[in-house]
């Protein structure tokens, strides 16, 4: 199969329906829109979540929650994640990147000290915990913030 032989399946497509075009077709006239009222007009009908008069459900409920617009988002990578790169290696959130170990850095990359590292690596991050620079220092690696 190439690409220009693909259909959809059998049966999985209708045609639209073609209103207005005679009383035959079965939607002619008033074109399913029955007799007078709000919806048969043009432009009739009522905005979203409009409930006739009754308080929307959108109003009903209670306000919940707060987005903090000045909130850092850091991605964290543990040191046992950084035992695959080769000894005396300048690990930077670029290197993370490239090798799939994340995703996309937002507002910063943060170690923490999760697992144990058996390389001597240098390492370069937004921000360290604590106990993620004393095992770097002990396994003989550099914690650098940049």
């Amino acid at each position: 199969m190439k690409l220009h032989e693909l259909r959809p399946a059998e049966g999985s497509t209708k045609d639209r329906k073609r209103r207005g075009r005679g009383t035959a077709s079965g939607q002619g006239k008033t074109g399913g829109r029955g007799e007078k009222g709000q919806k048969a007009r043009s432009g009739g009908g009522v905005r979203p979540g409009f409930e006739g008069g009754q308080m929307p459900l959108y109003r009903r409920l209670p306000k919940r929650g707060f987005n903090n617009p000045f909130k850092k988002v850091w991605t964290i990578i543990n040191l046992d994640e950084l035992n695959r790169f080769e000894d005396g290696t300048v690990v930077t959130p670029e290197l993370l990147l490239e090798n799939g170990i994340i995703k996309k850095v937002v507002d910063g990359v943060k170690i923490l000290g999760d697992g144990q590292l058996e390389k001597k690596i240098t390492v370069q991050a937004h921000k360290f915990s604590q106990t993620a620079v004393e095992k770097i220092q002990a396994a003989g690696g550099k914690a650098e913030v940049i």
